[in-house]
């Protein structure tokens, strides 16, 4: 995407409190992890581990590296906030997870829901199907945006979950990544808009792969994206654009979107 829509004044999302310049995702980088031996629910490949089953009620830094990772299962329309608080909105994430693995959809994150998440995630924390390269194409160490670099990386590691949950309810089939983060020196480069949420670690441009732009540009709408620009809409015939941390704004008009 080149550029921010002035039209961030749609609707805000239901459930979710965001604060644009440093939206609810962005807190700190991930912790790093426990030593397997020091929990009780299996290991991760050296990202992060729970050592406690999480349901409503719970509060906690494991609670905050859950809902990064089930980020991309809020419900048409919605963003769920990271904010470490396990309420109704992170159970429904929770439970349309756990369906989407064909797991028992209690909403309740225990060692099978966890075991599933260790299947999908590698040593760096990023999900199976997409890398931290991929959403920083101009080479950068995270800084030089619109927010400090812990919050980037922590935007960007949802984002990336994000796009895991929409590969996969599409089929698992891959998804090309065009663009992620930008500098202010990359953002200039290619003639981004000042505040692009590029520039926060939010957004990314994805290629159509065997789905095509229209396909991806509607189911992005179930998976937390509360931005998606596709064909039609100026400059994105050749991608689709989609971001979090904004109030809602959709428009590939090419495809009734």
């Amino acid at each position: 995407m080149t550029s921010r829509p002035s039209l961030l004044l749609a609707s805000a999302l239901t459930g979710v409190s965001l604060l644009f310049a440093v939206p609810a995702s962005a807190a700190t980088a991930p912790s790093p992890a426990p030593s397997s031996a020091a929990t009780g629910l299996g290991s991760a490949a050296g990202c992060f581990t729970w050592g406690r089953s999480l349901s409503e009620g719970t509060s906690g830094e494991d609670v905050r590296q859950l809902q990064i990772r089930v980020a991309g299962y809020p419900g048409f329309g919605g963003e769920l906030a990271i904010d470490g608080e396990f309420g109704s909105a992170t159970r429904s994430a929770v439970q349309r997870f756990q369906a989407a693995y064909g797991l028992e959809a209690d909403g309740i994150a225990g060692p099978i829901t966890f075991g599933t998440i260790y299947d999908l995630q590698k040593g760096d924390c990023s999900p199976a199907n997409f890398d931290w390269s991929e959403l920083n194409q101009c080479g950068t160490d995270w800084s030089g945006g619109q927010v400090d670099a812990a919050t980037v990386r922590t935007n960007v590691l949802v984002t990336m979950w994000k796009l895991q949950a929409l590969r996969h309810a599409m089929g698992d089939r891959p998804i090309g990544i065009n663009d992620g983060f930008r500098d202010h020196a990359c953002n200039d480069a290619v003639g981004g808009d000042p505040d692009s949420l590029h520039m926060y670690g939010l957004a990314a441009d994805m290629s159509a792969g065997s789905q095509g732009f229209c396909a991806l540009a509607f189911e992005a709408r179930e998976h937390g994206f509360t931005q998606i620009l596709g064909p039609g809409y100026p400059g994105h015939d050749d991608h689709v654009h989609v971001a979090g941390g904004t109030g809602r704004y959709w428009s590939a008009p090419t495809c009734g979107l």
